[in-house]
């Protein structure tokens, strides 16, 4: 079972699950209001993090969505409290209001490449026969960035973009010094072939990098990055994108470039990065 980690009087995160695509939840306190990060993925993800927090004496009065993704807002009713999202996120929300969860029709909506397969095998893991899924409208809408006064603490909401989903929001705590991304620095997953593409990889970075934070938190990786460590992350994103655009898509080019100039073998990661990128060069 995930279990809670307190990083901080203000600043609290529940894990990541790989196994049915669970995305850490986060929790900051301020001195009037507490602020939750994401809804989870199903009611059991999002009633773990309240008793969780509860454990803690902490309990939520307002939750910021990073974007729509079914992973990141299955939870909402459960949360049940004012939510906050930009207008595509809530534009998205009301799309999937409509749509069935059973497996007849997410089967009949991979076939028509509305859904993709990884999600929809997730959702039937994490939410088994229990598919009676009611999402809320979300309750506050913005359009490109607002500030949340918790007490004593200030959270940042900002639209970010980005190729995995056009409504990616970040969230900065700047007391803490700590900025979720959500899912935004991931690759498009609703494509024929999953990509980067170079020229919003090098806007969001540049948007990114131009916060003053020492926590990174990416919703799928299993803890928050350090400063180096984001800082080594977005060195293979940029160079990534760098060598595809000089060696104009060839793969092998890439490679044996990147090989080179970080002076070491690649790791899986490296080659899925370039691959990604690479794909997205060849649309």
């Amino acid at each position: 079972m995930q279990t809670l980690q307190k990083l901080s009087d203000r600043l609290f995160y529940l894990p990541s699950y790989q196994k049915t695509d669970r995305p850490i939840l986060a929790s900051i306190v301020g001195d009037n209001q507490t602020l939750l990060i994401d809804a989870g993925n199903s009611s059991s993800h999002a009633q773990l993090f309240k008793e969780q927090l509860a454990s803690h004496n902490i309990i939520g009065d307002i939750l910021a969505l990073t974007h729509w993704h079914w992973d990141h807002v299955f939870g909402l009713r459960e949360m049940d409290m004012p939510s906050i999202a930009n207008f595509m996120t809530y534009d998205k929300v009301k799309e999937l209001q409509e749509f069935s969860w059973e497996d007849k029709e997410l089967d009949e909506r991979v076939e028509a490449g509305i859904e993709i397969a990884f999600c929809a095998d997730a959702i039937k893991l994490e939410l088994g026969d229990a598919r009676d899924v009611i999402i809320p409208d979300p309750t506050l809408i913005f359009e490109t960035r607002m500030q949340v006064n918790l007490g004593g603490v200030i959270c940042i909401i900002e639209y970010i973009g980005g190729d995995h989903s056009p409504d990616s929001n970040l969230i900065y705590i700047q007391e803490e010094k700590a900025l979720f991304l959500g899912d935004c620095l991931y690759a498009n997953m609703y494509a024929e072939k999953w990509h980067y593409t170079i020229e919003k990889m090098g806007a969001l970075l540049e948007k990114i990098e131009s916060y003053d934070a020492e926590l990174f938190f990416l919703s799928h990786h299993p803890a928050p990055l350090s400063k180096a460590e984001f800082a080594n992350f977005s060195a293979l994103l940029k160079t990534s994108a760098a060598l595809t655009k000089k060696h104009e898509g060839k793969q092998e080019e890439i490679v044996k470039a990147m090989a080179s100039h970080f002076q070491r073998e690649l790791t899986e990661e490296d080659l899925e990065i370039i691959g990604y990128f690479v794909n997205g060069y060849a649309r």
